[in-house]
């Protein structure tokens, strides 16, 4: 098993391309973004993800605007500069009155959608616009988010960042009543094919669970209750992502994924399967959601050393 000791918290992760393309754009050149983008093709996982990390960038930068006047019509400007603006309208506490910036990157979403009608991005985007800004369990609101959902489905049915968003909708904390969010993962996951990263759903659900109780409750709930323990959420992310995953193909956010998957095993005490998983995130630990339990690097590094130890010979 390698052992990685360094932390690298590019945003880019793995992603090569990405991260020569980003170097450009903190010189103010948007032509790399271009041929990035272009080159991905229809890979909507991995465009979706490019898109995130580059409008991240964007948000302090003039690039995605720049770019956007040179090359008005560009199906890859008109979705970076989307979620260029969907992040600015999303910088302002909710209820803040920004409607003008949402409906400016709903504009612009719009246009990207007409330029490529078969790309799920502007879509994905619109879920993040209704989420946040729709008012608390609005029922006209959710019925948008139904049709934006649809529209997705009909593109790229089992899109892993759309099923993210849609989940994060119906977190207690967003728009979701009860146990909304769990019935909706473990519905998803009953019908997603084996080896698909949406069978990590449950597990971010949890880890919401967590996070929200220890707000709400903070010391009468307690560090030492782990939900994990005894959770088949656990062992089917496993037996269903896991183990049936194209070995050598990781998806673009499956450092994401896979520390939820590193974490639940070692919540539940499973350190010697989830060695396995802390040698395929090598140095890519996110904060989402070792941090729901503490300090995440200290988390992160104890039960990794814990995995290699139940792991040796």
């Amino acid at each position: 098993m390698r052992r990685k000791q360094v932390f690298d918290r590019h945003p880019a992760r793995d992603d090569a391309s990405l991260r020569s393309v980003l170097d450009d754009t903190a010189m103010g050149r948007w032509e790399g973004a271009r041929e990035l983008l272009a080159a991905t093709g229809t890979d909507w996982d991995r465009r979706i993800f490019r898109l995130q990390v580059l409008a991240r960038a964007g948000v302090r930068l003039t690039f995605a605007e720049t770019w956007a006047q040179a090359e008005p019509r560009s199906p890859h400007a008109l979705a970076l500069l989307a979620t260029v603006q969907a992040l600015k309208s999303m910088a302002v506490p909710r209820g803040g009155g920004n409607n003008v910036a949402m409906e400016q990157a709903w504009e612009t979403c719009d246009a990207a959608s007409t330029a490529l009608p078969a790309d799920p991005t502007p879509y994905v985007v619109m879920l993040a616009l209704l989420r946040y800004h729709s008012p608390d369990r609005d029922r006209q609101w959710r019925a948008t988010v139904q049709k934006v959902w649809e529209q997705v489905e009909a593109r790229d049915r089992w899109n892993r960042e759309a099923h993210h968003e849609l989940l994060t909708y119906m977190f207690p904390a967003w728009h979701g009543v009860g146990g909304e969010m769990f019935h909706w993962a473990q519905e998803r996951c009953a019908h997603a094919p084996r080896g698909l990263p949406l069978h990590a759903l449950p597990l971010v659900a949890l880890a919401e669970s967590h996070r929200q109780r220890m707000e709400q409750e903070g010391h009468r709930y307690g560090l030492t209750i782990h939900p994990w323990t005894g959770n088949p959420s656990t062992w089917q992310a496993w037996e269903n992502w896991w183990a049936y995953r194209a070995p050598g193909r990781k998806h673009a956010a499956f450092h994401e994924d896979a520390n939820y998957l590193a974490h639940a095993l070692s919540f539940a005490n499973h350190h010697k399967e989830a060695a396995e998983v802390f040698d395929a995130i090598g140095p890519y630990a996110t904060d989402v959601p070792w941090s729901y339990c503490g300090d995440a690097q200290t988390l992160f590094t104890r039960h990794r050393t814990w995995a290699v130890k139940a792991s040796a010979p």
